[in-house]
């Protein structure tokens, strides 16, 4: 992980008398992590991290995008050039996504695996009621080709924006812009009470037991080490619905540990 930092000037709060703008943000919303995946224009950058700015989200990470930093990016910001500063590069979803306990995928087009669907209002729920929203990582796909299916297994759970079927089609920064107004709006209402405090297992850890599960179901002979795909795929949702806590993925992974332990 890498942060970007600007050459240009980074846009300074106004916050003089009279002038009715504040230098702070008054409503407390869930900062979120904003994962954009791939992208192929550096201006939807730029556009996104001024959708993130109107609602308050200052979390932009991005996974290998194709030009970045950019000048388009910088002009299509408007301003919210510092989230631009502190936007936070990584080679891949995993990488991106390894502290988040919480995984929302947005998809534009319905998906055959057995996942989740939430709408933006119900996904704005579900992350004020988590222990931690800052531990929520919301993945934005590619422009043309979205999210894969390979980055859906990471998911907890989807988001689809309700659309008209005649013109579905939402360009990347307005669909950060929905989402980051029903979660600002979740906030004002005060909709939930946070969720007691619970220690979920993380993105990473949940990898590393899902290459340890792999492997160890390779070694008894359960899994055909030549297509391990379909299996895997079916126990990553099992677990990503049951998510375990920290306690629980070590409980689990020294099962794993017990059972190669007793085959040597």
């Amino acid at each position: 992980m890498r942060l970007w930092h600007s050459p240009c000037a980074v846009s300074e709060p106004v916050d003089k008398p009279g002038s009715g703008v504040v230098a702070e943000d008054p409503v407390a919303v869930p900062q979120v992590q904003v994962v954009l995946v791939r992208t192929s224009h550096p201006g939807n950058i730029g556009a996104a991290a001024r959708a993130m700015k109107n609602m308050g989200l200052t979390d932009l990470r991005l996974v290998a995008p194709a030009q970045f930093p950019h000048a388009e990016a910088t002009a299509r910001a408007s301003g919210a050039d510092d989230l631009l500063a502190a936007a936070r590069l990584y080679p891949t979803v995993e990488a991106a996504i390894a502290d988040a306990t919480l995984v929302v995928g947005a998809s534009a087009r319905p998906r055959s695996l057995p996942v989740p669907l939430l709408d933006p209002r119900g996904c704005a729920r579900r992350v004020l009621e988590e222990p931690d929203p800052a531990r929520v990582a919301i993945l934005f796909g590619n422009e043309r080709s979205g999210l894969s299916n390979t980055e859906i297994d990471l998911c907890h759970a989807l988001v689809q924006i309700p659309t008209n079927p005649v013109y579905a089609s939402l360009n990347l920064a307005a669909a950060v812009q929905v989402i980051g107004y029903e979660l600002r709006m979740a906030a004002l209402a005060g909709q939930v009470a946070p969720a007691p405090q619970t220690d979920y297992a993380s993105a990473g850890q949940m990898e590393q037991f899902y290459a340890h599960l792999e492997q160890t179901l390779i070694e008894i002979g359960f899994l055909d080490p030549d297509n391990p795909r379909q299996l895997m795929r079916r126990l990553r949702r099992l677990y990503n619905r049951a998510r375990p806590d920290q306690n629980e993925i070590n409980i689990l992974r020294g099962i794993l540990t017990a059972i190669r332990r007793g085959r040597g």
